[in-house]
């Protein structure tokens, strides 16, 4: 990471429920590690509320006030527990008014990364109580985006991160934030290309897995010089890629993926894969645009 990356923050989207701060946690960890000050954002708009007929309805002044006061208290929280966490991270609070997608992709123009929390909601609800606000977020970012679940992740170990490429130059981006995310971490990086037998057109299942191979270590090439402390580990594996990279990242420190991609993940993210294996994970999922810097 060069010296004007370290001044790139780490943004974190702050959740008002004090109780959910695996993102915070998570965010302020990697700040550290990082070297990078950490940007605490809380997006709110000025609620709509339904009033009964004897209620005289507050002015929108007084509603303001009330959605201001609340997301400066949701900051002085967020920004006390990452002092408590990580005392020597720079941490500067930013409270905004609009919409939260927006708010979020404006700031990922200059950040590092930027992280938010996911419940595990259902499909009907979506990730982070709005699908449209995630997914849009997800699609629009300018730098990689960390999506950590709630409750806390517990990896195995020795740790490892997890890296699903495709064979196209799409996922360059996402294979360097995985190498530098393994050497940050003293990690080990399993390189997963999943192959979905019968899609290769004419060629016999034993040619098919020799070409995947061959995009497999393709896509890595060269790159171990530059991080020497990094295990590598080349994987080929046939199914779905959805369900390879979910079982796959069970017991990862992370699972990182790219925005869009050819081959086994033909439409892959932001489509049904990516959603999947959000909608999914246990681990933390980091999604890296094609140009992230």
């Amino acid at each position: 990471m060069s010296r004007s990356d370290a001044r790139r923050p780490i943004v974190v989207g702050v959740d008002p429920d004090p109780a959910r701060r695996t993102a915070l946690a998570w965010a302020a960890d990697e700040a550290e590690r990082r070297g990078t000050p950490l940007r605490l954002v809380h997006a709110e708009s000025v609620p709509t509320t339904e009033l009964r007929r004897w209620e005289v309805p507050a002015s929108w002044e007084a509603q303001n006030r009330t959605v201001q006061a609340a997301g400066d208290q949701a900051l002085q929280r967020a920004a006390a527990f990452v002092a408590a966490r990580r005392p020597g991270v720079e941490v500067s609070a930013l409270p905004v008014e609009g919409y939260p997608a927006q708010i979020l992709q404006e700031q990922s123009h200059d950040a590092t990364a930027l992280v938010l929390g996911s419940r595990h909601l259902s499909l009907a609800q979506g990730l982070f109580g709005s699908a449209p606000v995630a997914l849009s977020v997800l699609a629009h970012a300018r730098c990689p985006v960390v999506v950590v679940p709630e409750p806390e992740h517990v990896p195995e170990q020795p740790p490892y991160v997890v890296v699903g490429v495709d064979g196209s130059a799409r996922c360059t981006s996402a294979v360097d934030f995985a190498f530098e995310e393994a050497s940050l971490h003293r990690a080990a990086l399993r390189v997963l290309y999943v192959w979905r037998p019968g899609l290769l057109g004419v060629l016999d299942a034993q040619s098919a897995r020799q070409e995947c191979r061959r995009l497999l270590h393709e896509t890595v090439a060269g790159r171990g010089a530059a991080y020497p402390d990094v295990e590598l580990r080349h994987e080929l594996v046939s199914g779905h890629p959805a369900e390879a990279l979910t079982e796959a990242s069970a017991d990862a420190l992370g699972l990182v993926v790219g925005t869009r991609g050819h081959g086994a993940f033909t439409g892959a993210l932001l489509g049904s894969v990516s959603r999947a294996v959000l909608r999914r994970a246990r681990c933390p999922v980091i999604v890296v645009p094609l140009t992230s810097r």
